[in-house]
Parts: structure tokens; sequence; C-alpha cells
């Protein structure tokens, strides 16, 4: 699976990523400042998964209607210390295949997916 973390997405949690062997770029060693609708658009350019705790993605997918088919996995988690995030990241991401094509809201003791439009 190919992901693009949002700038805001700890390197802790990218580097284990891409230990288990993910093809993932981040927005701060790629583009770092760059604005949402310009990631957005570039995870979708690149065919990319995009990751994030931001929660304004969830806007310009549904109600701007932006592209976003590739999916957005938005993490709402309780404890965001860098290392937890990367345990995260690396037991959620790998627990399923069916991310493409919906937006995810990882919490801590569940997943939800809402279908995004093409």
């Amino acid at each position: 699976m190919r992901i693009l973390a949002n700038e805001n997405f700890p390197g802790d949690a990218v580097r284990a990523l891409r230990n288990v062997g993910y093809d993932i770029l981040w927005i701060r060693e790629e583009s770092p400042g760059i604005i949402d609708s310009e990631v957005l658009n570039r995870a979708q350019q690149e065919s990319r998964v995009l990751v994030t705790f931001d929660k304004d993605f969830g806007e310009l997918a549904f109600r701007l209607r932006l592209p976003a088919i590739h999916g957005i996995i938005l993490f709402r988690i309780s404890t965001p210390s860098s290392s937890y995030v990367a345990k995260k990241a690396v037991e959620v991401i790998s627990m399923r295949s069916d991310w493409k094509g919906h937006f995810s809201v990882i919490e801590d003791h569940r997943i939800r997916m809402i279908r995004l439009h093409s």
C-alpha cells in the first residue's frame, strides 16, 4: 500500500510504517508548509492513502467534495505520544486492506469507515 503522511503525522510513525515495508512519503520531508488541498491532491495524483491527525480533510472530502478516492485515514486517539501512534499505526493499517475509497477514523477502540464519493 502506498501512503502519504500529512505534515502533522509523527516521524516515529512514518519510520515504523517504513520499517514494516510500506511505501510512505511524508509531507514534512517532501513539501513542508503546503496547504491541505494540495496535500489531498498529491495523495490522489500518486494513488496514496492519506494518513493525518487533521479533521479538515473530512471537510475537504465531504463538504467541498474534493477528490479523495484513494482514501483518508484520520487518527483520533487519546494518547497521541509519537511512540504510541507508531505502534497503533502499524497495528491498524496492517489489519485491513480496504482503506481505498473510504474516509476512516481510527479511535482508541474502534475504526469507523465511511465510503467516499468517486
